[in-house]
């Protein structure tokens, strides 16, 4: 099902070269409306007596459709078009993120501290007390942002090059949310095996580890292993980051449709990382009645396909996503565009919830069930009730990295779900406002404060 909404990440600049003429700037503007584009900034690069160059901003809703009004614009006489660029191509140029020194380099005394021979001195003391790399390197508030590049966004194995702009930017937004200085390694290996010896090999430069874009069923064993082996926490953003940020919106859904988690029926398609991680933090916090769905319809106990993961979710009732949606309270979607109907919707029993979180585009387009649901959430910004990741992964790393956390629990995430469900205030709470903005500077510090005191009730914090 397509998406014809334009939106940022399908932006334009078009140079134009236009008449000082009446009406000539409107006829731009009226072309790019007419095909659909979404008109932004308008600048004045020159002008002279008898023509101007404009800067035009366009936002478009595909590759194809930003030549649609290209076109457009080229076909309208007397404007002359000088140059195109993609915004978002032109933001990525180069690479989004960098290195830089944290202190300046002036003078020989600086040179000898920093460098040779002083450093001696700080190695020394490191390998007298190991503990000392927390307190005289950057390991106390970094963190190693590892990918296979197996399962890129929902782009698929596009492998580790591939999937560099991604890890990049989950960098620039630990430093942005968190003050955490964050690295990509995306590895040339989609061995299991050769994942988890890498990661272990690099450890010492890292105080935690988030895995990203790393297929199930494969990224299961290699979170778990590496856990085991590692006395640093290690975070399958992708499960954990998604089921935290989901559980935080259920919550204050639930208080407004006024039903209990252990009393609802929740539907989940996609059986993948994020919808197994979901669905097993959802049974932590009380929810008991979970049906999951996959490309073949219901998990059944009676098929034999079943990956041990699937198989914790596997119920007596048998057939398609359409069944498994009657009479269901919830619907948490991580599965693929276009898969939901109005109609199942509508089978759905009183009040209903749907997350459709698919992204680019949702399991069903918001528009088509306003009025048949009671609230509805998408990983997307251009609609309400954006359930993004960084409401709880870099609140996640920031506090089990200051109070130096051995690994991350259950509790961490029930308690980091509480945390960002309780900004949003009684009063604010209402079908468009179920989370907070992925900008609300409190979350950071909440998600952080709710991870310390779960990992000293546990009694895992080491600071």
């Amino acid at each position: 099902m397509a998406d014809l909404t334009p939106n940022s990440s399908f932006s334009l600049t078009l140079r134009l070269q236009i008449p000082n003429r009446v009406g000539m700037l409107a006829s731009v503007t009226h072309a790019i409306a007419t095909t659909g584009g979404n008109l932004g900034q308008i600048d004045l690069i020159e002008q002279t007596r008898k023509e101007s160059t404009r800067d035009i901003t366009v936002d478009a809703a595909s590759t194809e459709h930003a030549e649609t009004i290209v076109q457009a614009v080229k076909a309208l006489p007397d404007i002359k078009l000088l140059s195109v660029y993609d915004r978002t191509f032109n933001l990525h140029r180069g690479g989004k993120i960098s290195i830089t020194s944290r202190i300046p380099l002036k003078s020989v005394s600086d040179l000898a501290m920093a460098y040779t021979p002083g450093v001696g001195r700080i190695c020394t003391a490191i390998a007298q007390d190991p503990e000392e790399v927390y307190n005289l390197t950057i390991k106390q508030n970094t963190v190693a942002i590892v990918t296979d590049g197996s399962a890129v966004l929902g782009l698929g194995n596009l492998g580790p090059a591939a999937a560099l702009p991604v890890m990049e930017g989950k960098a620039m937004l630990f430093k942005e949310f968190a003050g955490l200085d964050a690295f990509p390694i995306c590895l040339a290996t989609q061995d299991t095996e050769e994942i988890i010896q890498a990661v272990k090999n690099i450890a010492p430069v890292f105080g935690g580890v988030n895995l990203e874009d790393i297929a199930a069923p494969r990224c299961f064993e290699i979170e778990r292993r590496l856990r085991e082996e590692l006395d640093i926490p290690v975070f399958h953003d992708d499960q954990h980051g998604t089921a935290i940020v989901t559980l935080a919106a259920l919550f204050n859904s639930l208080k407004l449709v006024h039903k209990s988690l252990a009393e609802i029926k929740i539907v989940i398609n996609g059986a993948g990382a994020a919808g197994v991680a979901i669905a097993r933090l959802l049974r932590k916090a009380g929810a008991e009645q979970i049906w999951m769905c996959d490309s073949k319809g219901i998990i059944s106990t009676n098929r034999t396909d079943l990956t041990e993961e699937k198989l914790e979710f596997a119920v007596k009732g048998q057939g398609t996503l359409a069944g498994a949606m009657q009479g269901a309270d919830v619907f948490i979607g991580v599965s693929a565009p276009g898969v939901l109907t109005p109609e199942m919707v509508q089978s759905m029993a009183k009040d209903p919830i749907i997350f459709a979180m698919a992204n680019p585009i949702p399991e069903i387009q918001p528009e088509l069930i306003s009025k048949d649901v009671a609230i509805i959430a998408t990983g997307r910004s251009d609609y309400p009730n954006q359930i993004n990741n960084v409401l709880a992964f870099p609140g996640v790393f920031r506090g089990a990295l200051d109070c130096r956390a051995q690994t991350i629990t259950i509790k961490m995430y029930l308690e980091a779900a509480s945390a960002i469900a309780s900004l949003v205030k009684p009063s604010d709470l209402d079908r468009e406002h179920i989370i907070p903005s992925v900008f609300d500077e409190r979350v950071v510090t909440a998600v952080s404060a709710a991870v310390q005191r779960a990992a000293r009730e546990e009694g895992i914090a080491r600071n």
